[in-house]
């Protein structure tokens, strides 16, 4: 894929899950102990496949594969335990306040958090000012890999989606970003990039904006 001359960049949208945060590692932690809180094994790649998925789509995904699994107990284990593992701290994927400290364009959030799950991650964290707006999943009606929630952010800055840089680290978010016609930068955290969806692929935040022109060489 070709990369957009990035003095037509007016904006930066970032996801939050796996590409600021660090949370992927303690959700999957979180959901690990879930499942064994209702006395059931899960194999850890089986929770890699909801990296990037909203709440609904993973419930879909769970109920599916565990069909005779109380999903409601599971439900309140889970949260119970991410909740435990959140609000012991959240650290921040390398680089991020070196990255958002040095953008001087507008910037966004699209995230398939809930906003109670956004709130809750801001408040043990402090990054929240560095943005301007927050679209989250309870803002839209089709969560990534649809592109709204991309199209919604780049329309709350009031910029065109095709002049935004879109950080993201799973493949259901690029997808999302890549279809809302935005230049991609995907960092991936714990599952691999495929690629299909990313203009660059970077193994850390700052590399992949000094590849996509953000930051300097």
């Amino acid at each position: 894929m070709s990369v957009s001359d990035p003095m037509q960049f007016d904006a930066v949208i970032f996801d939050l899950d796996g590409t600021l945060l660090d949370t992927e590692s303690l959700a999957q932690k979180a959901g690990l102990l879930a499942f064994a809180d209702c006395g059931v094994s899960v194999e850890p790649s089986f929770l890699h496949g909801l990296i990037g998925r909203d709440d609904v789509t993973g419930a879909g995904i769970v109920r599916a594969h565990y069909p005779e699994m109380d999903f409601d107990v599971f439900s309140k284990f889970w949260r119970r335990r991410v909740d435990e593992h959140f609000a012991a701290g959240i650290p921040l994927k390398p680089g991020t306040h070196e990255l958002l400290g040095a953008i001087r364009l507008p910037m966004a959030m699209a995230t398939s958090s809930t906003r109670r799950q956004l709130d809750l991650k801001l408040g043990v964290t402090d990054i929240a000012g560095y943005f301007r707006h927050f679209v989250t999943f309870n803002d839209v009606t089709l969560a990534k890999p649809a592109p709204e929630p991309f199209l919604l952010a780049a329309r709350l800055l009031d910029v065109d989606p095709t002049h935004c840089v879109a950080f993201e680290d799973s493949e259901a978010g690029a997808e999302a970003a890549y279809n809302a016609g935005m230049t991609v930068v995907q960092v991936p955290d714990i599952n691999p990039a495929s690629g299909r969806f990313a203009h660059v692929v970077a193994p850390d935040l700052l590399t992949g904006a000094r590849e996509i022109g953000l930051l300097p060489n």
